[in-house]
């Protein structure tokens, strides 16, 4: 089959859940073989290759989506593809984005010209979040940019597509350990890193984090963390664990309506609030160790 024959099928679902059971549910999609996962007007949107039997295929993706998320009432819909379309459906969504006065991230395919003082990251869609299209991510670079000094030692914990350790290596980090365990998501990471030239800088540690692993890594400088705010919670007392004094913390993930447990949270094992982005829904802050 040629290229310009061969199908791709579009999967489309949304739910009534929260922002956790939409990260579970765009992890879903992407264990289903989901090239990346674009949110569309509330529905999280992957293509995979055309199954032989695609009435099959999707009763098992459903069964799959419902356990990775633990929702039932899932709203699921189809279109076929043809390869062409999909390629330049992904090239029209992925244009380049000014996040900060200096940072522009674009897609290898389109090329910008940096001035002086500019940051161009390219950063391409693959399997693992992370292309400057949603807020959080958006809202992590903004933070990042004015914060990491120059010969700074970062964590960046669910690295996803990297796009935060590549930041954070471009805005002179000198070291920059990017933590993930989605063994995929470890190869778009590698090859990111690779495409803006910061191999020097930037290593993976192929693992889930938790508290003893933050800690194992530490003294650092400052951590980036841009994962669902359950999770964020749970993971305080290892941030606080691998900074060094006055080290800084930015996390993202966090709904409006879940950013002051949050705030308290971190407060209430030693951190201090500095700033706070909005992007609609979504809210990212950065905190200082104070303790």
């Amino acid at each position: 089959m040629s290229v310009g024959e061969r199908r791709w099928l579009e999967l489309g679902v949304r739910s009534s859940g929260d922002a956790e059971h939409a990260s579970l549910l765009a992890e879903g999609l992407l264990g289903l073989g989901g090239r990346a996962v674009e949110e569309r007007l509330g529905w999280l949107v992957t293509d995979v290759p055309m199954p032989r039997d695609p009435d099959a295929w999707l009763r098992g993706a459903r069964e799959l989506l419902a356990h990775a998320s633990g929702l039932d009432a899932l709203e699921i819909v189809t279109r076929d593809v043809p390869e062409e379309d999909w390629a330049e459906v992904w090239k029209r969504g992925l244009a380049p984005r000014r996040i900060t006065p200096r940072l522009t991230v674009t897609p290898s395919w389109r090329h910008v010209e940096a001035g002086p003082d500019e940051l161009v990251l390219t950063v391409d869609p693959g399997m693992a979040f992370g292309t400057a299209e949603h807020g959080t991510t958006r809202g992590c670079l903004r933070l990042l940019d004015g914060t990491v000094t120059r010969g700074a030692h970062v964590l960046d914990v669910g690295a996803g597509s990297g796009i935060l350790s590549i930041a954070a290596a471009l805005m002179g980090a000198a070291k920059v350990v990017a933590v993930e365990g989605d063994e995929l998501a470890i190869e778009v990471i590698s090859e990111n890193v690779r495409l803006n030239g910061v191999d020097d800088v930037v290593t993976c540690e192929p693992s889930w984090a938790d508290v003893a692993l933050l800690a194992s890594l530490g003294p650092v400088d400052g951590v980036v963390a841009n994962i669902e705010s359950l999770t964020l919670m749970k993971l305080l007392p290892g941030f606080h664990a691998a900074l060094a004094p006055r080290g800084w913390l930015i996390l993202s993930g966090i709904l409006d309506v879940e950013w002051a447990p949050v705030r308290d949270a971190a407060e209430g094992v030693g951190f201090r609030t500095e700033a706070l982005d909005e992007d609609g829904e979504w809210r990212s802050a950065r905190f200082a160790r104070s303790t």
